[in-house]
């Protein structure tokens, strides 16, 4: 019986039961991708990252409850997290070497961690069959990106209100479908939906936010934003733009530590 190391960290805050949990496990090398998206499953979070050590790199896989993604903000947070915190990572920076995003670099930076992320713009207006009616909105804009579709409404008070059709939604072609408006108390808010990898709601979503970061850059003309993602838990991000790069910065905080055996 094989024993790996687990830890759940909540993500994007510094109070254990809000932000996003991630789960974080340690592997000495690759297992089966069956057995990873059965942990996954398991799990039942949004996202389970799987690392493996190569000298001074970390390979980086995520997963959902029922696929691997391409791309994850939060659980790339609280691996560097683990890293720094519970395996004593001696370095100010940690790089995460993946198979769908290229290199990603994680530095500390006080009680911050900052992650280096390619940006990915949005393209293109468009307006997907059903998409508006699943959502129960009237959106001012909606714009296509590398994977999801980012909707922009009137004000935050919108965004909050969004009671999605989840099995509507499910039939519009997108990853996911990232909801925003201008903040109240912060540059801009969001809520991230994406039932078709199996997460109806992520409590805060960090590759969202190299969507929404060029995009309200743009509009406030600013390089240096701040973020709420207002789900039920909430999260807080400092988002900066950096050439064709984000940088996204957050706090973490450790909620459990264990062994699976398997």
């Amino acid at each position: 019986m094989k024993k790996i190391p687990i830890y759940q960290v909540d993500a994007f805050t510094s109070e254990v039961f809000s932000g996003n949990p991630a789960a974080v496990c340690l592997l000495e090398e690759w297992s089966a991708d069956k057995a990873m998206q059965s942990i996954a499953a398991e799990n039942n979070l949004s996202e389970t990252a799987f690392l493996v050590r190569e000298n001074d790199i970390f390979e980086l896989r995520w997963f959902t409850p029922v696929t691997e993604v391409a791309l994850c903000g939060h659980a790339t947070l609280a691996s560097a997290f683990v890293i720094f915190h519970e395996q004593n990572w001696p370095e100010k920076t940690i790089r995460f070497q993946t198979r769908k995003s290229g290199q990603l670099v994680v530095t500390g930076k006080d009680d911050l961690l900052v992650m280096d992320f390619p940006a990915r713009p949005v393209q293109e207006r468009v307006n997907p069959p059903g998409l508006a009616a699943a959502l129960g909105v009237t959106p001012l804009e909606i714009f296509s990106s590398a994977e999801d579709l980012l909707v922009v409404l009137e004000n935050e008070a919108s965004v909050r209100e969004v009671t999605p059709d989840f099995a509507a939604l499910n039939r519009v072609e997108a990853r996911g479908i990232i909801v925003t408006a201008r903040g109240e108390h912060s540059d801009f808010v969001s809520r991230f939906f994406a039932p078709r990898v199996g997460v109806n709601e992520d409590p805060v979503t960090g590759s969202a936010h190299t969507v929404l970061t060029p995009y309200w850059s743009e509009v406030l003309g600013k390089i240096d934003l701040h973020a709420l993602q207002i789900s039920q838990r909430g999260g807080e991000l400092f988002c900066q733009m950096a050439g064709d790069r984000v940088k996204i910065s957050g706090r973490a905080v450790l909620y459990l530590a264990g062994t699976i055996s398997v």
